[in-house]
């Protein structure tokens, strides 16, 4: 239903939008196209068949549960450009083309405009529909692995995603559990209530939970292994039977889940534990042609600028323009990375990480740390292919021999090419590393990226990074 109303608002707003532009556009500035103005039924016609088809090939992300405002824009400009582009060569095919370009561009950046703010105020109402208890989705989960903690702080984190934890059933209790997740009773508790006949209540005498329906229930998120097959599959029919969802959730090994991936290898399916979507052709040629073109274009930028950068940095440090160190990249090969240089020369720069009040730093250096200015030289790392523009960042020589033989799979980060910006880096994980627990994060997030690759989250993680441009990470120093 929220659905509906969503698609059927973005109907609304496009014919709106034309036929305001057809009653005063023109009389304001002669842009509207004439065939426009002598066949509106036309136009009106192809403008809704396009939004139908951009409707079925980008459709929407509001209705789910787990939708960021990133994820919103990024799929509000995709479904507009599809629906200015049909609408566009349609209406071209057809029609006279005199000024129809120039509207269409002014078309699809107000269509954008306005449709991002009804998501924005749509998202508001849903939070505000599902907060007052209305569109709700009860959950229960089985096991006691940590995992199951991790994904109920994701589905708790946001009200407006309207999850219910009714609890969990495992033989011994979660470690650290919060107090919010209420212990439903052992994995046999859960048989006796999934044998029961649907309404029928057990003594209070069995079981804590011995008033729950589990037939009522919407979700089951299962984290149990895989020696319970036949446990696991009598839950699973269970939950075919009484229509409910059913979820498993790969165990976690050391601090990682255990994330086991299907891959087809002839007749035969295989699972491996790390999926990654630029081992595919197509995928390396889209994110390396985006390489080279962008680092082409800032590389001629930044040459003006290069005598001045220099002359800021040899007036307050003497010494080289470019600091060059060895790193890690990909595969675990050493390249070197450049940087324009913005500490003094000293004996600790491959040992040592900068720190808040590095005696090392100089005030032009500061500011270029600050900005990120000083990581521009590496878009000549890209170019000449040892980086691309987003990745996992590459460590030191030392740090990869330190955390590569402490950290569970932290040299995984290394089956993609380092980049300038990352992932971990444009969510919170920057600056000095002090505790353990804080590079074992940034691998978390490094995998993560390596496995959850898309070209729309090298544009968002780019687009992070250029804010830090105008407003500076706290943490970069």
């Amino acid at each position: 239903m929220i659905k509906v109303g969503v698609i059927l608002a973005d109907f609304i707003i496009i014919n709106l939008l034309l036929f305001l532009a057809s009653r005063y556009v023109h009389y304001i500035h002669p842009i509207y196209p004439l065939y426009f103005k002598e066949e509106p039924r036309v136009t009106f016609m192809i403008a809704n068949i396009s939004m139908i088809i951009a409707q079925f090939s980008v459709g929407i992300t509001i209705h789910r549960r787990r939708s960021t405002v990133d994820e919103v824009f990024m799929n509000v400009f995709k479904l507009c450009l599809l629906h200015s582009a049909i609408m566009f060569f349609c209406l071209r095919m057809i029609g006279e083309s005199g000024g129809m370009f120039r509207f269409m561009v002014i078309f699809f950046t107000v269509e954008l405009m306005l449709i991002f703010v009804s998501r924005l105020i749509e998202k508001l109402m849903i939070r505000l529909f599902r907060q007052a208890g209305r569109n709700t989705r009860s959950v229960v989960f089985v096991g006691n692995d940590p995992a199951i903690l991790m994904l109920y702080r994701d589905l708790i984190s946001d009200p407006s995603t309207g999850y219910q934890v009714w609890g969990y059933f495992a033989d011994t209790p979660i470690e650290n559990c919060p107090p919010a997740i209420r212990f439903l009773g052992s994995l046999n508790d859960l048989n006796h209530l999934i044998d029961k006949p649907s309404g029928e209540q057990l003594s209070p005498t069995d079981i804590p939970s011995s008033k729950l329906d589990l037939s009522k229930l919407d979700e089951l998120f299962c984290c149990l292994s895989h020696d319970e097959n036949e446990r696991i599959m009598r839950m699973m029919k269970f939950c075919d039977q009484n229509i409910v969802h059913f979820y498993y959730i790969p165990r976690m090994s050391g601090n990682f889940l255990l994330n086991l991936q299907p891959e087809q290898l002839g007749d035969t399916m295989v699972f491996t534990n790390h999926h990654e979507p630029l081992s595919h052709p197509i995928n390396q040629f889209i994110k390396r042609t985006f390489d080279v073109v962008v680092s082409s274009i800032v590389c001629i930028l930044i040459l003006p600028f290069i005598p001045i950068i220099a002359f800021m940095i040899k007036r307050q440090s003497p010494g080289p323009l470019f600091f060059k160190q060895e790193r890690t990249g990909l595969n675990g090969k050493t390249f070197t990375c450049l940087k324009f240089r913005s500490m003094h020369v000293n004996a600790d720069a491959d040992r040592l990480q900068a720190t808040k009040d590095d005696p090392r730093k100089f005030p032009f250096g500061e500011f270029i740390r600050h900005t990120n200015i000083d990581e521009f030289p590496q878009f000549f790392n890209v170019l000449k292919g040892d980086m691309s523009i987003v990745g996992p960042r590459p460590h030191m020589l030392a740090h990869t021999k330190q955390y590569g033989s402490i950290i569970d799979k932290y040299m995984v980060r290394h089956f993609s090419l380092p980049g300038i910006t990352g992932y971990a880096q444009v969510t919170g994980c920057r600056g000095e590393t002090k505790e353990l627990w804080e590079m074992e994060e940034r691998v978390q997030k490094d995998i993560w990226y390596i496995e959850n690759w898309s070209f729309w989250l090298d544009l968002k993680i780019i687009f992070k990074t250029a804010l830090t441009l105008i407003r500076p990470d706290k943490k970069a120093y």
